[in-house]
C-alpha cells in the first residue's frame, strides 16, 4: 500500500466545515489500512506537512518517478482540483468526491472515490472511463439514541436553510411548540439530537443557489441515528439514505398549512422512536464497515497504479466532441434504415 496524503487548504478558522470534518474522518479510517497524514496547501499549519515542502525546486519529472511507488495524493476541495493537480504532474492521485458540478473534467488515469451515490452517477457520466467507487461518510459512534426524555420539540440549524423554513415555518411553529434555533458551532451535537423530537433541514434552495450539489448531508443522517423524526429536503446526495414515508418526512410539502399538519401529527405519536431497523442500516455509515471498504478500494487502486504504465490501449474518452459524433452516426444508421425499407 502507498502512503496516502491527504490535501486540504487548511484544518482551522475559514478552513472549518462539513467537508473538512469528513475528509479528516476519512483520513482517520485510512490510517487503520495504511499510512497516511493530512497535508495542507493554503495556510501553514505545525501540526501538519505543507505541500510546497513536499514538492522537489527542481528535477520533478525525476522525483515523479520515484515518488509514484510509494505515494498517492488524495485532493477533496472541488474548487481547488484543477490548480492541485497541475502541481502534481506524473503522480498518483485519487479525487475524493463530495459535491458535483464544479465545472471540470478529470483524466482517466485518476480513480474517484464518490462520498454518495448521487455523486458517483454524476461522475458515472462525466468519467466513464474513470475507476470510480463508492465510501459514504463516516457517522461516529457517539451519535446514538440515548432513549431520554426529549424537552425541545422541534430543532433547526440556520446554515443552509431556505427562507421558506426561516421566514414562514418557523414563525408558525414557535407559535405552538418549543423550537430551538442553532445559529453557531455546537459542542455537543448528540446531546441536542437527543434532547429534540423533530429535526428539520432544508438545503435545496442553498445548494441551487451555490451551483454545485450538497455531497452527502451528514446532519440529517446523524438526527436519525439519535433518534430524532426528520423533516427534510432530498435534494443530491440526501436521496442516498433519506426515505420519506419510511425514515423521514419530506419537508416543504407543498403549502405552509400541510407542512404545520404534518409537523403536528408526527409530535402526537406516544413513540416518536418508531425506527427499530435504524440500527441495521446505519450500520453502513459506521467506522467497522467503511474501514473494511476502504481496504478493498484502495487495494484496487494500488494494484491500478502498479499497472498503468504498462497500458497502452486507452478507451477513447465520452467526451463532448465523441458524444456529437456518436450522435451523427446513430442519425445516420436511422436513415439508411429508412431508406432501405
Amino acid at each position: 500500500m502507498r502512503k496516502l496524503y491527504f490535501l486540504v487548504p487548511g484544518t482551522t478558522g475559514k478552513f472549518g466545515g462539513g467537508g473538512l470534518w469528513a475528509e479528516l474522518n476519512t483520513c482517520k479510517l485510512a490510517q487503520q489500512v495504511c499510512e497516511a497524514e493530512i497535508v495542507t496547501y493554503r495556510q501553514r499549519e505545525s501540526q501538519h506537512a505543507f505541500l510546497a515542502d513536499i514538492l522537489p525546486n527542481s528535477d520533478r519529472e525525476a522525483w515523479a518517478k520515484s515518488n509514484r511507488q510509494s505515494a498517492i495524493f488524495i485532493i477533496g476541495w472541488g474548487f481547488d482540483v484543477p490548480k492541485i493537480m497541475a502541481q502534481l504532474p506524473g503522480q498518483n492521485i485519487i479525487y475524493h468526491a463530495h459535491s458535483a458540478n464544479y465545472g471540470f473534467s478529470l483524466p482517466s488515469n485518476v480513480p474517484i472515490i464518490t462520498v454518495s451515490r448521487n455523486t458517483m452517477g454524476y461522475w458515472g457520466e462525466k468519467a466513464a472511463n474513470s475507476l470510480i467507487y463508492y465510501l459514504p461518510n463516516q457517522i461516529s459512534d457517539e451519535f446514538c439514541n440515548l432513549q431520554q426524555t426529549r424537552d425541545i420539540d422541534i430543532l433547526v440549524q440556520t446554515r443552509k436553510s431556505s427562507e421558506y423554513l426561516l421566514g414562514q415555518l418557523i414563525p408558525a411553529l414557535q407559535a405552538l411548540y418549543r423550537v430551538e434555533i442553532i445559529n453557531s458551532y455546537v459542542a455537543d451535537l448528540t446531546g441536542l439530537f437527543n434532547r429534540s423530537k423533530i429535526y428539520l433541514y432544508d438545503s435545496a434552495e442553498y445548494w441551487a443557489t451555490s451551483g454545485v450539489t450538497e455531497g452527502f448531508g451528514l446532519p440529517p443522517l446523524e438526527a436519525l441515528a439519535c433518534g430524532c423524526q426528520v423533516f427534510s429536503s432530498v435534494n443530491h446526495g440526501l436521496a442516498d439514505y433519506l426515505d420519506p414515508g419510511f425514515n423521514c418526512h419530506k419537508i416543504a410539502g407543498y403549502s405552509l398549512e400541510y407542512d404545520l399538519k404534518r409537523i403536528s401529527e408526527v409530535l402526537q405519536l406516544s413513540n416518536l422512536n418508531a425506527d427499530s431497523n435504524a440500527n441495521l442500516w446505519l450500520a453502513e455509515y459506521r467506522s467497522d464497515r467503511l474501514i473494511a471498504r476502504l481496504q478493498v478500494i484502495l487495494t484496487e487502486i494500488n494494484q491500478f497504479f502498479d499497472c498503468q504504465s504498462h497500458l497502452k490501449t486507452k478507451i477513447k474518452n465520452l467526451d463532448s466532441q465523441r458524444i456529437q459524433q456518436l450522435k451523427i452516426k446513430q442519425l445516420w444508421r436511422k436513415l439508411q434504415r429508412k431508406l432501405t425499407l
